[in-house]
């Protein structure tokens, strides 16, 4: 797989990631928007440490 394509998947999964997270603070109520917030919170940032992570690498 070539860097500009895992770059372009992690930008994606950040992307819907932080979409997610603001359409579950909306229409999600409860423990179970918690949950999915977190889970949602986690896939953010560990996108952004894979971009973060690949942009040292290419350094």
């Amino acid at each position: 797989m070539d860097n500009t394509m895992v770059k372009a998947l992690l930008w994606m999964l950040l992307a819907a990631a932080v979409a997610a997270n603001g359409f579950l603070s909306s229409e999600v109520d409860g423990v179970f928007q918690v949950v999915l917030s977190v889970v949602a919170g986690a896939v953010g940032l560990a996108a952004t440490a894979g971009l973060v992570a690949m942009k040292r690498s290419a350094s």
